[in-house]
């Protein structure tokens, strides 16, 4: 595996799933807040409210990405600890903290790329709406502009929104995540372009108030079909499928990263949502695509598709073979080439750089007996991705970077503790860190910027 001597090797994570603390020095309640302490809303009624106690033992945490290596540290800003009510008034103590875990990674030789709202609404703005709200624009660019303030001397990495077809498909219109709405198409595409527009007040925020040059983008994902074959029929059937505005669900990445990039929806979703649209104007366009910096994107897996005799492509039945390999998430099959025609068929479409700002695998590890944890099965997935990314490189596609998801085992959603992404497996009752041999295995990866020996 080659990559470039300035490649970022990285890991995230994110607030609400490792911070805890989700009452104390003034922070107010999120909707994962609301929704984790529903009973039946998540397994076995997990909850964050004490997550991996981050909130307290960040110095610790810290410590252990220095020792991994990592050059960079991906983590998200609690709004609600920040802002407690969305709006209005600023929490000191809640700025402080990320004040203090800013200039400790800073300190260690890590730089934070900071996301501005990964999924944690402050429930006061959701029971005004939340992105149903066209005021959600005004709100969030309010917000980034507490953080620019603040933060901006120091960062110089951004991600403004972490994954809107999560939010607005899972939360708005599924239910499954937080907050748990049963939302119409119509009203999903309401929130898509109120999230777009939120997204743009925020680069723009971003731009205004911090200090020097800064690199900012918005951390999109898909559904990632794969060509069954190198045949130029599969590889344009699935690129079109890749890119295509046709199901009513929100995971069409066009949708979202088209209007950033291009200034315009697709036409293909234009024409088949038509008469579901809100009312677009050509300043909420200009809002939408303020320039951005780079591509950020969270790639796991992916399906095969193979192109019929119309060059359409249609899904390959047990594409990845029966029985095959995979995680213990049920959509997390492993499939190395999602990562690689992600990064060649974005960059090509967009013309901007990429980077994957989070690809992981989730096991059920524990510690075993002699006292470490074993989990081969994670190096050997992160192998194949990094090679797929590497064989990407080769091939013309410019990716700058790659974030490990995650550092910590933590709160996975609607998940709670039952699923281990972590480089460090966490105790959740005694809140003790253990390294997994995937850790030394990457730390040792990035000293060798990514050669496998």
């Amino acid at each position: 595996m080659n990559f470039p001597n300035n490649f970022t090797w990285g890991a995230a994570a994110a607030a609400y799933q490792i911070e805890g603390a989700w009452n104390e020095d003034g922070r107010g309640p999120s909707v994962w807040d609301v929704f984790s302490q529903t009973p039946g809303r998540v397994f076995e009624n997990h909850n964050g409210n004490v997550a991996c106690d981050h909130y307290h033992r960040w110095r610790e945490d810290v410590a252990l990405m220095k020792e991994l290596g990592i050059k960079a540290y991906r983590l998200s800003l609690s709004w609600s600890r920040i802002m407690p009510d969305g709006t209005g008034a600023i929490n000191e103590a809640g700025l402080k903290f990320y004040d203090e875990l800013i200039d400790g990674l800073l300190a260690a030789g890590i730089q934070p790329w900071v996301t501005l709202f990964h999924w944690d609404m402050p429930q006061a703005l959701q029971e005004k709406g939340g992105f149903l709200n066209r005021d959600m624009a005004d709100w969030f660019g309010a917000y980034a502009t507490v953080v620019a303030k603040r933060l901006g001397d120091r960062v110089k990495h951004w991600m403004t929104i972490n994954e809107p077809p999560v939010i607005v498909g899972l939360g708005y219109q599924e239910g499954v995540f937080a907050p748990g709405l049963k939302c119409t198409h119509q009203e999903c595409l309401l929130a898509a372009h109120n999230l777009l527009r939120a997204h743009g007040s925020a680069v723009q925020a971003l731009r205004a108030h911090c200090v020097g040059p800064q690199q900012i983008s918005i951390a999109h994902t898909s559904r990632e079909p794969i060509p069954a074959t190198r045949a130029d029929a599969d590889v344009e059937a699935a690129r079109a499928r890749y890119f295509g505005c046709v199901e009513e669900r929100m995971w069409n990445l066009a949708w979202w990263a088209d209007p950033i990039a291009f200034g315009k929806y697709p036409e293909e979703g234009l024409k088949n949502f038509a008469g579901k649209l809100p009312k677009i104007t050509d300043a909420d366009m200009a809002l939408i695509s303020q320039p951005i910096d780079y591509l950020a994107y969270n790639c796991y897996s992916g399906f095969k598709v193979a192109a019929n005799d119309a060059g359409k492509a249609v899904d390959v039945p047990n594409g990845h073979g029966i029985g095959n390999a995979r995680g213990t998430l049920p959509w997390l099959s492993i499939a190395p080439d999602a990562i690689y025609w992600a990064a060649r068929w974005q960059t090509e479409r967009y013309n901007l750089p990429i980077v994957f700002s989070e690809n992981g695998f989730c096991n059920t590890d524990f510690v075993q007996l002699d006292g470490k944890v074993h989990d081969p099965q994670r190096i050997d997935f992160v192998t194949r991705y990094l090679d797929a990314v590497s064989r990407a490189i080769a091939d013309g596609a410019d990716v700058g970077g790659y974030f490990y998801w995650s550092i910590l085992d933590n709160f996975e959603w609607a998940e709670g503790y039952k699923d281990r992404f972590g480089l460090v497996h966490v105790d959740y009752e005694t809140q003790v860190r253990t390294p997994k041999d995937s850790f030394y295995w990457y730390r040792d990866l990035i000293a060798r910027n990514g050669a496998l020996s």
